[in-house]
């Protein structure tokens, strides 16, 4: 498998791809990712450079955006102060569940964040996933806090604020890196 950098006209696949997972997570019970994510700010991550995809031969397995760029008011200016990259919609096909793709990009994001001379990995997860933050326990993410006020829109409530942290490590992620 290969990681590659998103490009421009992998919006509409990403958009897609996510709405599978949305599917799924509705399934298990999850309130997470039921608004549509807009196009317009995918395309401009992606532009970023910060998009990258796991492909499987022609299909894509997964998917992670791992910026230097943070939400405001989630991590304090002493946490800001550390340099860090910070990891939102890791994404896997069902198709490709339970292969352990998740915790190879978190090793793979982690060792491109240590190469890029970042002390931290750092993450926001939804607020009421209570598994996806297990999982996240289970990956060496240690909880920083949780962040319930302040969200986007209007200032109400925050729906993506459990904050997690690890040290960046080379890693042995096993793919392809065709993302440099």
């Amino acid at each position: 498998m290969k990681i590659i950098p998103a490009r421009p006209d992998d919006v509409t696949k990403l958009l897609a791809f996510r709405g599978e997972a949305a599917a799924w997570l509705t399934r298990l019970g999850s309130d997470q990712w039921q608004r549509p994510y807009p196009a317009d700010r995918l395309l401009a991550t992606i532009e970023a450079g910060s998009v990258f995809m796991v492909t499987d031969g022609d299909v894509t397995a997964a998917t992670i955006t791992l910026t230097s760029d943070v939400e405001e008011g989630m991590w304090t200016d002493e946490e800001l102060s550390e340099p860090s990259r910070f990891v939102t919609k890791l994404t896997v096909a069902r198709t490709h569940a339970g292969q352990n793709l998740g915790g190879r990009l978190l090793d793979w994001a982690g060792d491109r964040a240590y190469r890029d001379g970042a002390k931290w990995l750092r993450l926001d997860a939804w607020t009421t996933n209570m598994a996806l933050q297990r999982y996240y326990l289970q990956q060496g993410f240690e909880h920083v806090r949780t962040v319930r006020d302040g969200g986007a829109v209007n200032g109400g409530p925050r729906v993506s604020g459990w904050l997690a942290q690890r040290p960046t490590a080379p890693a042995d992620h096993g793919f392809e890196d065709n993302a440099t």
